[in-house]
């Protein structure tokens, strides 16, 4: 048996009164997943620990089976490793997004989702102004990038700049949570600050300004960590070969320390506009070779984060018909079995326009499986299924048939 997990990024919701009580997976169009969900069993998926912050860091090494508390050194580190980036014992790491910043407010994280080309620009100009021995930013891709401090402390408390859009950047600058952070926390400050002030008359953003778009203005280090002692999915579970498809280098990060390829693909950008079939049939080609694949499609959380019912809907709705359609196709023409899940790492409610902590629907279907009465794949439909609530690496164990 071989395994494919298919994670639509923030994909469920909450039901809200302007849409009828659906949420963007009760409304979509999305025949082929709901046949997986009538031919396969479902039930949910409690991905984030009581004591965690509700990411997409958290929530993926959950679905992978990990113990999260335990192995958890936040986002940073595990892009850090996505991008090759060698850290030493007392280097913290963090996410440095690109954000607009507006009337002193945090109007979004991600600088209107700026090019990858702009960002590497600003990223690589911060670098030569603010870097040092002891500071270096590394370029990421579109607003995601890489900050990395010599000797840093983790003792921060850093908040994501997706959960506190329309924020005073005053009341949600760094702080320290005990007094060994401080010197790290007061130096966070003043590299927003001082990033803010180089930017806004970076002639990048003078030519956004005139085109009308964002300004990527400021940096935003949030998921300080240093380098984590993970074990390999061959270790946790006996799978001899994987690979992970995601344009997210948080994504290509966690696959990285879980000891799976990653495989990169042409066009594949996190967003609405992704490559859905690249990556569908980058898929497949890997199931050829690889005993598991883990591929993760970002842009339903993107949708989530910008408050667009519509367009998560139309996201779901490309998932299944430019992604599983394909997918349920080849698999049936492969010799060996594939087991199939789909699911979502956490919530991204579009009103909200940041994570929850709501446990998640997901289905699980292999030839042979005894169905559930669950004919449909949304979350009121999966409370009804037959795995009941799952935590820890229950899930994991249940794709693998190892419990």
């Amino acid at each position: 048996m071989k395994y494919i997990i298919i994670l639509g990024d923030g994909m469920s919701d909450q039901p809200e009164i302007e849409h009828g009580g659906l949420t963007p997976l009760m409304a979509a169009h999305i025949p082929n997943i709901d046949k997986l969900a009538e031919m396969g069993r479902s039930g949910l998926l409690q991905t984030i620990p009581e004591k965690l912050h509700p990411g997409s860091e958290v929530a993926n090494l959950a679905v992978l089976g990990y113990d999260v508390e335990a192995v958890f050194e936040g986002r940073g580190v595990i892009e850090a490793a996505s991008m090759g980036i060698q850290l030493d014992a007392g280097d913290i790491a963090l996410r440095c997004n690109l954000i607009c910043i507006s009337d002193e407010k945090i109007k979004n994280h991600s600088a209107g989702h700026i090019s990858t080309a702009e960002a590497i620009e600003l990223i690589k100009y911060l670098n030569e102004e603010l870097g040092n021995d002891k500071i270096k930013f590394y370029p990421g891709v579109s607003y995601r990038h890489l900050l990395v401090i010599k000797g840093g402390n983790k003792s921060l408390n850093c908040i994501p700049p997706h959960d506190v859009p329309g924020t005073s950047v005053i009341d949600v600058l760094p702080s320290a949570t005990n007094e060994s952070g401080e010197e790290t926390a007061q130096l966070l400050i003043d590299l927003i600050q001082k990033s803010h002030k180089l930017l806004k008359c970076h002639p990048v953003n003078i030519r956004r300004k005139m085109e009308g778009k964002d300004r990527a203005n400021s940096i935003w280090p949030w998921s300080p960590g240093y380098k984590p002692a993970m074990k390999t999915l061959k270790e946790m579970f006996g799978i001899e070969s994987g690979a992970v498809i995601s344009a997210v280098d948080l994504i290509q990060g966690i696959g990285v320390y879980a000891g799976l390829d990653v495989i990169k693909v042409e066009g594949a950008t996190g967003l609405y506009d992704t490559n859905y079939e690249g990556k569908a049939q980058a898929a497949i080609e890997a199931l050829k070779t690889h005993d598991f694949v883990y591929l993760h499609l970002e842009a339903s959380d993107e949708a989530g984060h910008e408050g667009d019912y519509d367009l998560k809907v139309k996201t779901i709705e490309y998932l299944d018909s430019r992604v599983v359609k394909y997918l349920v196709a080849e698999i049936a023409k492969m010799n060996e079995p594939v087991a199939i899940a789909v699911l979502p790492d956490h919530p991204t409610p579009w009103k909200l326009k940041t994570h929850t902590r709501d446990a998640v629907p997901f289905l699980i279907w292999y030839p042979g499986i005894q169905p559930d009465k669950v004919c449909r794949y949304d979350e009121l439909s999966a409370k009804n299924g037959s795995y009941g609530v799952l935590e820890s690496n229950q899930f994991m164990l249940k794709l693998l048939g190892k419990d």
